[in-house]
């Protein structure tokens, strides 16, 4: 990783917006997604990811079409996904979606799959969650010959089998860039290192430092499986306002809600004002003005060894107005001190 080749990109979940007092509909938010994407490309970001939700307020549960969609509006953002829940999803279709994506957008698609912490789609597509690590393994295995090889045969016990199968429109040779994402799991990490696949950590509380012990396993297994290191990103959420006291106060009044929701249905603790403080000072909440994101960011990039961040700047109801300064403020002035100060001192080796 180098400080001019560190990325900065979004991840949105499609979460409904404000516009005043008014809550957009689901179409609005959907049409307000491929504005934030150009105003994205405008603010210089690098990538601009959607992820795959089936709840209500979220609206990315047509991810490659959403992104097809961006594709259209803008030219050189790369576009992707915070995640693909590949458990769930048909690897032979989504190899077709993703290579029409790739060609729509010339060469731009990118992927990030996972396992799926939120785990709707598994009775809405008739999948059984006691399943959860064989649909995942079997479906990756294919999905990933599908990408390298030209000519795939393969069974499974998941799907029906492929004999001599060359999947139309092409990908590019090698496919697209293929990230895992990790929630936390250790397997998952040598998962990703004997693919070769560079890893993408979804840091959503405690101290990001804690995962230093994920890179060294990941690090370690690429040498162990023969693959050269690859990139290691970090997805968190957070906002970016003018001034430390305008973010720290507008993420609480909107975050605070969502959380307290999410403690009640998984049976954590409700969100206090401390601890949210704590989260901004030492953990997984990027919440500030663009000095204090920026520092904050290289000093993850360099304790973690990323080549890559992305900040989930939309949440439940937040006004589309401070949206759109956390896109601007990520892109024209956070980025460009983020690789300022990676020059000044550059990440671990």
């Amino acid at each position: 990783m180098t400080a001019e080749g560190f990325e900065l990109g979004l991840d949105s979940f499609g979460e409904v917006a404000t516009d005043g007092d008014r809550v957009l509909s689901d179409a609005e938010t959907v049409r307000l997604l491929v504005e934030e994407a150009r105003l994205a490309e405008s603010s210089g970001l690098d990538v601009f990811s959607v992820g795959e939700h089936y709840r209500e307020g979220h609206n990315d549960s047509a991810t490659p079409v959403l992104l097809a969609a961006i594709a259209s509006a803008t030219e050189r953002i790369r576009l992707g996904t915070s995640v693909t829940v590949l458990s769930t999803n048909d690897p032979v279709r989504l190899y077709q979606e993703f290579s029409t994506l790739d060609a729509v957008s010339e060469g731009r698609a990118q992927i990030v799959l996972g396992r799926a912490s939120a785990t709707e789609s598994f009775p809405l597509f008739g999948y059984d969650l006691a399943d959860y690590e064989r649909l995942f393994e079997e479906k990756l295995d294919l999905f990933m010959r599908l990408q390298r090889e030209e000519s795939v045969t393969w069974s499974g016990t998941v799907r029906s089998p492929l004999v001599e199968q060359r999947l139309h429109p092409r990908m590019r040779p090698g496919g697209i860039p293929t990230w895992i994402g990790v929630g936390g799991s250790p397997n998952s990490v040598v998962r990703a290192a004997r693919y070769g696949l560079p890893l993408m950590l979804a840091i959503i509380g405690g101290r990001p430092q804690r995962f230093a012990g994920h890179v060294e396993l990941y690090l370690h297994a690429l040498q162990e499986s023969g693959h050269p290191v690859r990139p290691i990103g970090q997805h968190s959420l957070g906002l970016v306002a003018d001034t430390d006291e305008e973010a720290v106060e507008t993420w609480w009044r909107y975050w605070q809600p969502v959380v307290a929701d999410l403690a009640a249905e998984r049976g954590f603790y409700a969100p206090d004002r401390e601890r949210y403080e704590a989260e901004i000072a030492h953990g997984a909440l990027f919440v500030g003005s663009p000095e204090t994101v920026a520092r904050k960011i290289a000093t993850v990039a360099r304790d973690l060894r990323l080549s890559r961040f992305d900040l989930k700047y939309d949440i439940m109801r937040l006004p589309r107005e401070a949206r759109a300064r956390t896109i601007e403020l990520l892109g024209r002035e956070v980025a460009p001190r983020v690789r300022r100060l990676l020059r000044m001192e550059p990440a671990h080796v």
